[in-house]
């Protein structure tokens, strides 16, 4: 990939006859996020680039990308790192998470999920930012199941474990359901 490769030209190593962007044929999959601490270094540039600038990361395992990013967000242990389901949140100015999302910093994958909750399609959020369109379905769906999880007529056995299945805590699950997590 440092070279120029995509996933989909790189071959599964496990496999050998699938290309590396597919979901793995293992039983997990792990996702790294790195933890920023700019508020550390008031005069950094916070724009990310080829540069090192985080100051650790949080790593999380789970059966599949949407459960396993969830996870890893909220191990940041950063409030405005983990994705915010609040009824609010839907209300965005698309063309302004759009223009905000260009430049790469540590708040931009909360924008792109601000502005696909919002409405907005996938490929309006690829050209702002040349995430491959594969990562941003995938929080598309995240924001599907959440929406599922809000109108569900009832918190049953089959909606928590769908929830609990995209990676969704139980704060995040009381947030859409309107009910305090010790109850979810």
């Amino acid at each position: 990939m440092a070279i120029g490769y995509t996933l989909d030209e790189i071959p599964n190593d496990i496999t050998r006859e699938t290309p590396a962007s597919f979901e793995p044929t293992l039983d997990y999959v792990v996702t790294k996020v790195p933890r920023f601490a700019f508020e550390k270094f008031p005069g950094a540039d916070t724009t990310l680039t080829t540069t090192m600038k985080s100051v650790g990361e949080a790593m999380a395992i789970g059966r599949n990308f949407t459960e396993s990013l969830q996870k890893a967000l909220r191990s940041i242990e950063r409030k405005e790192a983990v994705f915010d389901w609040g009824a609010d949140r839907a209300t965005q100015d698309i063309p302004a998470l759009l223009a905000a999302m260009r430049r790469p910093h540590d708040g931009r994958l909360n924008l792109v999920h601000l502005a696909l909750l919002g409405g907005a399609s996938i490929e309006q959020v690829f050209q702002a930012t040349r995430i491959d369109p594969w990562f941003l379905d995938q929080i598309a769906l995240l924001c599907e199941v959440a929406a599922q999880v809000a109108a569900a007529p009832a918190l049953d056995r089959d909606v928590l474990r769908e929830a609990k299945r995209h990676g969704f805590s139980d704060s995040q699950i009381g947030a859409l359901r309107g009910v305090p997590a010790t109850q979810v």
